[in-house]
């Protein structure tokens, strides 16, 4: 229990923890202030079976008890509000954390971990812990202190009580330790089924179109039907786990109740305990196991906070690429590649690759599908860090630059285009989050967006679904392209951003990477003819090899890849229906 109480302290910021510390303070003071009754009932017995009830007996006991309850509810105002603001915090402060975390890891950690997980535990996991683990947590100090103090005020009136009292708290602390221990095996069984939950439930939602149209939705809805009910009978299994152990702490709470009752009736009647202490320890009996009573039933949830705070620490505490390199700003664009390796789950992607790319040169890469195409501009990049060999801008190790310094050179338009949920100028000045909406409006036209935009309900104002689900597939292409040129990045890597776009978008989109690309260094990965054909330089990539290399005209007069390519693209385009 200590064990786990320590870890959620250390998670939070040392702000909060200041905070959680100043509440366990204004717990003791709580403690104490609840702990007037006992004086004040004392007082009260003893003057009645004294029969000396006056003024002075009396507004002691008043006091006693104005005291108590006025600073009990001062103690609980401010101590409430502590452990809410630091518990909200913290949780969000750790959010934040693990986001800033991500942007910094290699790509491929993206694909060893489920969207499902990351997604677990920084809503649901993170969620439990604001709403949970604070209370949780105080409940469990709270009682533990209220149960302290009160045991010591009876070992004030009676040392032998005070040691019945700390033999009962002792085997309950016992049994605590037992049954959390039953309870931390299936708190694991918990948290697995709920990440598992999420992260199914998200792929059914992300592949909708895809189950429709292949009308798959038995096999996917099935396997969503299993996740809920794994996570239905692990959420039961935790509670038919927590109830009996629960159930048997408070039935020691009670005994030890009774134990005291017992033993101060049995000191009264031998003649070693007088009336006015009986009551009082009769009192007592009820009053000191109450609080621990609360804390134990608090205690099961412990180790499922322990669990939520080791899920989060094992997403911050994976290894982030070097980032915190020179912040440079090269004389020239130039990239070259130097024997460059690189493998993925012990799977060889690219072999043994040297290139050169002039600034302000086009670059197309082309080859079979699988080949190593979009890895060679991701290690160019630096989405992930070569594991031989080397990459440079402007004759610079790309390590040896800050990451965010590296990234200014770089602007992405992606096959598939990401747009988030907000309006449609934001989404572009993601490029550039200063830009004023006159420079928002040049770069849509640039991008040539700006009349389907004014089309919108609400024109740069529209707010687009989550992914840009409410535009087309050519809408969001020149969004993105608009976001590139915002940004003005000197290099712009292409990868197939043209390969799906419908005819009626094609002019559009074409004309708007001819804006976005001018004067810019270009590589590209393209399976369109005509997108590939003025190149300054084709690399033909095959099992993360470059096979060839050269311009249209050279590659033509070669056998290989690119020819059959070509070929392939000209009968295309020349079939048609008889």
């Amino acid at each position: 229990m200590i064990e786990m109480l320590k870890k959620f302290f250390d998670f939070c910021s040392k702000k909060n923890r200041d905070k959680f510390y100043a509440a366990v303070a204004l717990g003791v003071l709580d403690a104490l202030f609840g702990a007037m009754k006992i004086p004040a009932a004392f007082f009260a017995i003893t003057a009645v079976l004294n029969d000396k009830i006056d003024t002075e007996t009396f507004a002691a006991v008043i006091g006693f008890m104005l005291l108590g309850t006025i600073g009990r509810m001062v103690v609980n105002r401010f101590s409430q509000m502590l452990q809410t603001e630091a518990g909200y915090d913290t949780c969000a402060q750790k959010r934040i954390e693990i986001g800033e975390h991500l942007r910094y890891l290699p790509m491929g950690y993206f694909n060893d971990n489920s969207l499902g997980h990351i997604t677990s535990v920084t809503t649901n996991t993170l969620e439990q812990m604001s709403d949970i683990a604070t209370r949780a947590v105080m409940m469990v100090l709270q009682g533990g202190i209220t149960t302290a103090v009160i045991a010591v005020g009876m070992f004030v009136f009676d040392w032998r009580i005070g040691l019945i009292c700390l033999a009962c708290i002792g085997v309950f602390l016992l049994v605590n330790t037992v049954t959390n221990k039953k309870i931390a095996i299936v708190a694991d069984e918990k948290i697995e089924a709920d990440r598992e939950m999420v992260g199914v439930i998200l792929e059914f939602i992300q592949g909708i179109a895809e189950i429709r149209n292949y009308n798959i939705h038995r096999q996917t809805g099935s396997r969503v039907a299993r996740s809920v009910e794994r996570k239905k009978n692990a959420d039961i299994k935790a509670e038919t786990t927590a109830i009996p152990a629960v159930g048997v702490q408070m039935l020691i709470c009670k005994l030890a109740g009774v134990a005291i009752s017992a033993a101060s009736l049995g000191f009264y009647f031998s003649g070693s305990m007088e009336l006015n202490y009986l009551i009082t320890m009769l009192m007592c009996s009820f009053m000191v196991f109450e609080s621990l009573d609360s804390a134990g039933i608090y205690t099961a949830l412990l180790k499922v906070i322990g669990r939520g705070v080791d899920l989060a620490n094992e997403i911050l505490a994976t290894p982030q690429m070097d980032i915190n390199g020179e912040e440079i700003s090269p004389e020239n664009r130039d990239i070259h590649m130097e024997h460059v390796s690189f493998a993925y789950e012990n799977r060889k992607i690219i072999d043994d690759v040297t290139l050169d790319i002039k600034e302000k040169t086009t670059t197309a890469i082309v080859g079979p599908s699988g080949g190593g195409k979009t890895t060679i501009t991701a290690l160019i990049a630096r989405f992930w860090d070569v594991q031989e060999g080397s990459v440079t801008l402007g004759k610079r190790n790309v390590k040896d630059y800050s990451f965010d310094s590296l990234m200014e050179n770089f602007s992405f338009v992606f096959q598939k285009v990401y747009l988030f949920e907000d309006t449609i100028a934001n989404n572009i000045r993601f490029g550039r989050p200063e830009a004023s909406m006159e420079e928002v409006i040049a770069a849509a036209k640039r991008a040539r967006c700006h009349e389907f935009i004014m089309a919108l309900p609400e024109g740069y104002e529209t707010v687009v679904g989550e992914g840009g689900a409410t535009l087309s597939g050519g809408e969001k292409q020149r969004i993105a392209i608009a976001r590139a040129i915002m940004k003005d990045a000197p290099v712009i890597i292409l990868d197939e951003a043209t390969a799906n776009v419908d005819p009626e978008n094609e002019k559009e989109l074409t004309e708007a990477i001819e804006n976005l690309t001018r004067e810019k260094t270009i590589i590209m990965i393209a399976h369109r003819l005509k997108t590939v054909r003025n190149a300054d330089q084709i690399i033909v990539i095959d099992k993360g090899r470059i096979v060839q290399k050269g311009k249209h005209e050279e590659l033509m007069k070669e056998k290989g890849i690119y020819r059959n390519f070509v070929s392939g693209r000209e009968k295309a385009v020349s079939w048609k229906i008889a």
